[in-house]
C-alpha cells in the first residue's frame, strides 16, 4: 500500500470543496482512494465560529453534541461527548489551524462524501474510487492522537474474516476488520496534524478493498450501538445528556 500526501494551499472559508480538490489533485487511477481532512469540508461550509464571539465554549460543545456527559461526571480537562456515533471529545471542536476560529464538524458528511466520489469518477473517468473524510481522535488509554473515518463512500468499510481459516485450520468466528478506521488512521499519520498544509492524501495498492459502483451512504454499517458495544458496561455508568438520538 502506497499513501501520498496532497500539498494545498490554505483553505479559505467558503471555497467550494471540488474547486479544492481540482487545484491539487493529479489525475486519479482505478482503485484509488482519497482521504480528506474533515477540517477543509468544515471550512467550505463556513462551519467556523470566531473564538471572541463564543462566550463559554462548553455551551458550545454541548450545543454541537448529539450527547454529552452530564457535569457530575467531567473534571473540567475534557468534555466526553458523543457525536455522528462516535466517542469525540469537545464534539469534534477543534481550534488548531484556526487561526482564533474554533471550527466544528462538517454537515451531512456521508452527502458530502458521495457527492466528491461522484465527482472525481466523473472527471477521472474511472470505475473504482474511495472516499474517507478523516479527523483526529484518541483512544482510551493511550496517549496521543490518531485518526478516525467519520464519513466514507465508494468502498465497503468492513472486511469480514468470519468462517475463514486461521493457520491452524480453526475456524474464525468473530474478526472483522475495520478497512474504514484503519486506513484513515495510516492516511492521518502522511497528512499530519501540524502546519504541513496536507489535508488530502492518495491511497493507492490499499488490501482487501471491495469497491463499490454505487454510492453508500449507511454509516450503520460500521458503527455500533452503546448496548451492543464492548464498552458498554463503561458507557452505561454514566449520565448521558442527549440533544438528538442516533
Amino acid at each position: 500500500m502506497h499513501i501520498q500526501a496532497v500539498k494545498t494551499a490554505p483553505v479559505s472559508s467558503g471555497e467550494e470543496i471540488t474547486e479544492i480538490l481540482d487545484r491539487c489533485l493529479p489525475s486519479l487511477t482505478e482503485s484509488t482512494i482519497i482521504a480528506i481532512s474533515s477540517k477543509i469540508i468544515s471550512l467550505s461550509q463556513n462551519r467556523i465560529l470566531a473564538c471572541a464571539d463564543v462566550p463559554n465554549k462548553n455551551d458550545l460543545i454541548k450545543k454541537e453534541a448529539d450527547a454529552y456527559i452530564a457535569d457530575e461526571y467531567n473534571d473540567g480537562r475534557v468534555c466526553l461527548t458523543i457525536k455522528n456515533n462516535m466517542l469525540v471529545p469537545f464534539a469534534g471542536i477543534d481550534e488548531s489551524n484556526g487561526n482564533n476560529h474554533y471550527i466544528l464538524y462538517p454537515l451531512d458528511i456521508q452527502q458530502i462524501a458521495a457527492k466528491i466520489w461522484q465527482y472525481l469518477r466523473a472527471k477521472n473517468n474511472i470505475s473504482n474510487l474511495g472516499i474517507i473524510i478523516t479527523d483526529s481522535n484518541i483512544t482510551a488509554l493511550r496517549r496521543g492522537v490518531t485518526g478516525i473515518a467519520i464519513g466514507y463512500c465508494g468502498f465497503e468499510p468492513l472486511f469480514s474474516y468470519i468462517g475463514k481459516q486461521d493457520i491452524f485450520g480453526r475456524g474464525i468466528k468473530m474478526t472483522v476488520i475495520n478497512n474504514l478506521d484503519a486506513l484513515a488512521v495510516a492516511a492521518v499519520l502522511v497528512m499530519g496534524e501540524g502546519n504541513e498544509c496536507t489535508p488530502i492524501a492518495i491511497i493507492s495498492d490499499a488490501p482487501r478493498i471491495q469497491f463499490l459502483s454505487i454510492p453508500d451512504t449507511d454509516l450503520n454499517k460500521i458503527n455500533m450501538p452503546i448496548g451492543e458495544d464492548f464498552y458498554s458496561p463503561i458507557l452505561r455508568t454514566v449520565r448521558w445528556i442527549w440533544n438528538r438520538k442516533l
